[in-house]
C-alpha cells in the first residue's frame, strides 16, 4: 500500500470554512499520541524510516472551539496502532510505502518492542479533524509545540498510480486555496526536533 500525502502549513479556522463552503463532510476527530522508535540495527533518520505506536482517543468537539458532534464514541476510549512507513518515494510529496495494523494492548506492545532492542525515540502529541472532500482525506492537524497544519492524502495499491494522485491532491489543495508548491515533506516529529535543536 502507498500512502500518497502533501502536508502545508495553514491557518485550520480558514480551511475548515472553505471546506464547509465546498460542501466536503467531517467524519472523524481524534488525539493522538506518537511514540517514535529508534530500531537496534539500522539508523532510521538515515534511511529516512519510521517505527511508531500511535495511541488516540476520540475528540468529539473537533480541535477547535466548536460544538459540532463527531463521534458518539466514548470520549476514554483509547485504540493503539503500529505502523511503519518507508522511505519517501516521490520527490513533489510525501508518498511512502505503509503498513499499519491495530494493537491490542499498547503497553504490551511497547515491551515487545524495548524488548527486540528497538528504543523510543520522541513523542508527537496532536489533535486532528478529518475530513473528506474531492476523493481524498484532508486532515487538519493542530500538532503540540510544532503548529497548525493541513495534509491531504490517499492510499494507492499501484505505484504507478502514485504520480496521478499526487497531481489531483495539488488540484485540490488550490481548490481549498492553499499552495502545494509550500510543501513540507519534513515529517512532523523531524519539525518537532528540529525545534528543540533551535532552542538549544
Amino acid at each position: 500500500m502507498y500512502e500518497v500525502e502533501i502536508k502545508v502549513s495553514a491557518d485550520t479556522d480558514a480551511v475548515r470554512k472553505r471546506l464547509r463552503a465546498a460542501g466536503a463532510e467531517r467524519v472523524d476527530a481524534r488525539r493522538q499520541r506518537d511514540a517514535y522508535y529508534d530500531a537496534p540495527h539500522r539508523d532510521f533518520a538515515e534511511t529516512d524510516e519510521a517505527l511508531r505506536v500511535r495511541r488516540e482517543t476520540p475528540l468529539p468537539d473537533g480541535i477547535g472551539a466548536e460544538t459540532e458532534a463527531v463521534s458518539t464514541a466514548d470520549p476514554t476510549a483509547e485504540t493503539t496502532k503500529l505502523t511503519y512507513k518507508g522511505p519517501r518515494l516521490d520527490g513533489r510529496s510525501k508518498t511512502r510505502v505503509e503498513h499499519e495494523t491495530a494493537v491490542d494492548d499498547g503497553e504490551a506492545m511497547a515491551g515487545v518492542l524495548s524488548g527486540l532492542g528497538f528504543e523510543p525515540a520522541a513523542v508527537v502529541e496532536k489533535r486532528r479533524e478529518f475530513w473528506s472532500f474531492a476523493g481524498f482525506t484532508v486532515t487538519l492537524d493542530a500538532v503540540d509545540g510544532v503548529g497548525e497544519f493541513v495534509e491531504i492524502e490517499r492510499e494507492v495499491d499501484d505505484e504507478s498510480a502514485i504520480e496521478a494522485t499526487r497531481d489531483e491532491a495539488l488540484e485540490a489543495l488550490d481548490r481549498l486555496g492553499l499552495d502545494g508548491d509550500s510543501q513540507i515533506r519534513t515529517s512532523y516529529l523531524g519539525l518537532m526536533l528540529a525545534d528543540g535543536e533551535e532552542a538549544d
